[in-house]
């Protein structure tokens, strides 16, 4: 049995919200917009394709043929901006099972990845690419079974829908929750059930509490949470570690800086997502910072 069947690690390839944003403020963050991998059982499970595919697409090339499977949360821009970028599935050879839920429009995830490399806004259409690409829909709460891993899909408050994931291999489990807004009176049933006693989970806080109910520029119905919200839903979910996920695009590292000391005061066992973070939920070791990782994924941080 090889290293990687006995292992269920998550590497965070892009970690930020709604638009890419490079520049010198966000260096130690980064800069990409949703790309998580987690390797769990052998397995090979990408979620979302924002611009952070783009760069785990390059670290992938020397591991091919590749097989995995892909899931996408929904099709707002930044969530599948980077698939068109993937080099891998340009390849022959490699083969991508990729899910996703119908949108309310009736539109599939092919319909919507195809549609976005159609003329005149990319210059080649999705046909092109040479990899094994399977499409399948699926269902609000369907269970999706890769071998001994089992992954569970629940309905999050978005607009235009998006679903959030959990993936279960073995007693362990990491929750997958992006992008949510929650609800003001109470705690969502479908998060909690997602996070219930999670080893790891990915919560959506783009804002603060007081950036979301700003007099001058509320968010509230933008489809987005917060750090605070965040931090209640670990402890009623009784979450072992919380990563604090998809940061706003005005926020700079030492914005985040702060938001990580703040969330750690109120949850002990918590992490800002930053790109180039691994952290290993089994066998349990330490959460990797990029600079220790850098060499091993083949990353300039």
């Amino acid at each position: 049995m090889s290293n990687t069947e006995n292992q269920f690690t998550v590497t965070f390839w892009g970690v930020r919200g709604s638009i890419a944003s490079p520049g010198s403020s966000t260096v130690r963050y980064g800069g990409n917009t949703p790309c998580v991998e987690m390797r769990v059982g052998g397995e090979r499970l990408i979620f979302d394709g924002g611009t952070g595919i783009r760069v785990l697409g390059q670290s992938l090339l020397s591991q091919m043929p590749l097989d995995a499977h892909m899931f996408f949360t929904h099709s707002h821009w930044d969530h599948i901006q980077g698939f068109p970028f993937f080099v891998p599935a340009f390849a022959k050879g490699n083969r991508f099972n990729i899910y996703g839920a119908i949108a309310p429009n009736g539109s599939t995830m092919e319909q919507r990845l195809n549609d976005q490399m159609l003329h005149p806004n990319f210059p080649v259409p999705l046909q092109i690419m040479g990899a094994d690409l399977k499409f399948n829909d699926i269902e609000i709460g369907e269970t999706v079974r890769i071998n001994d891993v089992v992954v569970e899909n629940a309905l999050l408050n978005h607009p235009g829908q998006a679903v959030g994931y959990r993936v279960n291999w073995r007693g362990h489990a990491a929750a997958y929750v992006t992008d949510t807004e929650h609800f003001p009176d109470r705690l969502d049933e479908n998060v909690l059930s997602l996070a219930h006693q999670a080893d790891l989970l990915i919560y959506d806080a783009t804002y603060t509490d007081e950036e979301y109910h700003s007099e001058k520029s509320s968010k509230v119905g933008w489809g987005h949470s917060t750090w605070q919200e965040a931090v209640k839903i670990a402890k009623a979910a009784h979450v072992k570690t919380l990563v604090i996920f998809h940061h706003d695009p005005l926020h700079s590292d030492d914005f985040l800086d702060q938001v990580g000391a703040d969330v750690a005061a109120a949850f002990p066992n918590s992490l800002m997502a930053r790109e180039g973070l691994v952290i290993h939920i089994a066998p349990p070791v330490m959460a990797l910072e990029p600079r220790a990782i850098a060499a091993e994924i083949g990353l300039s941080v």
